[in-house]
């Protein structure tokens, strides 16, 4: 059976201190250039998010066959080809930045290797990445559905080209999965953006994060050039997660009072989701940075803005809708395009979900704007995640307004913020576990 959560709040005020985990964002790309490194690189305060967490087990385990495997051929001159072994089977489950990133990161090394996961993952399309590294030189087959994982890497990688293009309004995670590797190209890597660069924050996230490893980078209007070149000796620290942020400045914009204190996070972040202490000032909420983290304060405030520009932060895109339908704030949205392909089409999630307090979220072309006309509170609302961390993070301030919230699904959470729930119940919220 699977375990629900009923989560309810018998006031509107909010108060205390939240200790937030690592970066999900960027613990995964420093996971990935600490293996690239060969052991020069250490990652310090690694996430205890669920998919940081499996890619890190992942990559140490291939580490350590790579390490066994050189043992063996150093001690085996009468073989120094031994037998073809089958192909290793790597299942990353629904965690889709371990899929773009170890695609590329498998692509270079010398194993076979099956890199497969969920059956949403299987949902969720590869080809634009694949069809970049084969156009470098990786040997990587289709096993089930053209242009889906799971999909097979050949090893034996011959680099055929350093320049390759790739359309920006993508998933920048295929970008960063190319960049990631780009140094430990013979050639290195020449990488053409076309047009518009969506999410731009993750992917000056990636390179500042290859900066600190000491891989240079030279980015001229939409060319990011990236030479064969050593890591450093060094440690990346990851920073405390933002989008584990955005969901107390949710809170703290649905309640009547808020005071709260997120240890850690400071204003010069690698990750574009602090972005929400700008979007979230236009609900009343200040950020002040003192202490070694920030202090969210509710100040009564008219709001007047109704266009966000979710481009370059779509991870917020949920929390910041959902505080909009739950204020009666009909807001427009632009920037959406990848939640389509996310975990869930989030798109279709928010409609669904929304519809059932009477909010509409209606989309023409790109512009999704909310209708708030026939909305009402129902004292009670089942909350469907559709197997989506932020499905379940984003709803679950509703809280503050409605009685009580069932959520499907409440381990959800796990992905990337394992002790939300905790820290809710911490926060005078009433966290209840039930079957489903």
């Amino acid at each position: 059976m699977m375990q629900n959560i009923i989560l309810s709040k018998s006031n509107k005020q909010i108060s205390g201190t939240v200790n937030l985990t690592g970066s999900k964002s960027e613990c995964n790309r420093a996971l990935v250039i600490e293996a690239l490194s060969n052991g020069k690189v250490r990652v310090e305060n690694v996430s205890d998010a669920a998919d940081a967490v499996l890619l890190a087990g992942i990559l140490r385990k291939t580490q350590e066959s790579k390490a066994r495997n050189q043992e063996v051929l150093a001690g085996d001159e009468a073989n120094p080809h031994p037998a073809t072994e089958t192909p290793n089977l790597v299942d990353i489950g629904p965690a889709g930045t371990a899929m773009r990133f170890l695609t590329a990161y498998y692509a270079i090394q010398d194993d076979e290797v099956i890199l497969t996961g969920s059956q949403r993952m299987k949902e969720r399309p590869i080809g634009v990445l694949v069809d970049a590294l084969r156009e470098l030189g990786a040997h990587i087959d289709y096993e089930e559905k053209e242009g889906y994982p799971p999909i097979k890497l050949k090893g034996s990688f011959e680099q055929l080209t350093s320049k390759i293009s790739i359309k920006g309004n993508i998933s920048s995670q295929y970008i960063t999965a190319l960049l990631l590797i780009a140094a430990r190209l013979p050639f290195g890597l020449e990488l053409h953006i076309e047009g518009e660069l969506t999410s731009r924050p993750y992917v000056e996230m990636t390179l500042a994060m290859l900066q600190s490893a000491n891989i240079q980078h030279v980015w001229t209007d939409n060319v990011i050039a990236i030479s064969n070149q050593e890591f450093a000796t060094t440690s990346l620290y990851i920073e405390p997660d933002w989008s584990a942020a955005s969901y107390w400045y949710a809170i703290a914009a649905l309640a009547d009072e808020a005071e709260l204190f997120l240890t850690g996070l400071t204003p010069y972040s690698l990750q574009g989701d602090s972005v929400i202490t700008e979007i979230m000032a236009n609900f009343g909420i200040t950020s002040q940075f003192k202490d070694g983290g920030v202090h969210l304060l509710k100040e009564a405030k008219p709001l007047s803005r109704k266009i966000f520009d979710m481009k370059e932060c779509p991870d917020l895109a949920q929390t910041v809708i959902v505080v909009c339908a739950a204020l009666g704030h009909e807001a427009t949205f632009t920037g959406l395009e990848t939640l389509k392909i996310k975990e869930t089409d989030r798109i279709l999630a928010l409609q669904t979900e929304l519809a059932k307090m009477g909010v509409k979220l209606i989309e023409k072309g790109q512009v999704y704007k909310l209708d708030c006309s026939e909305k009402f509170i129902p004292e009670r609302m089942f909350i469907n995640t559709y197997h989506d961390h932020r499905m379940a993070m984003a709803f679950a301030p509703l809280a503050l307004i409605i009685p009580q919230l069932e959520f499907e699904n409440g381990p959800v959470v796990d992905k990337s913020y394992p002790a939300f729930w905790t820290d809710l119940e911490k926060q005078g919220f009433t966290v209840e576990e039930t079957q489903g």
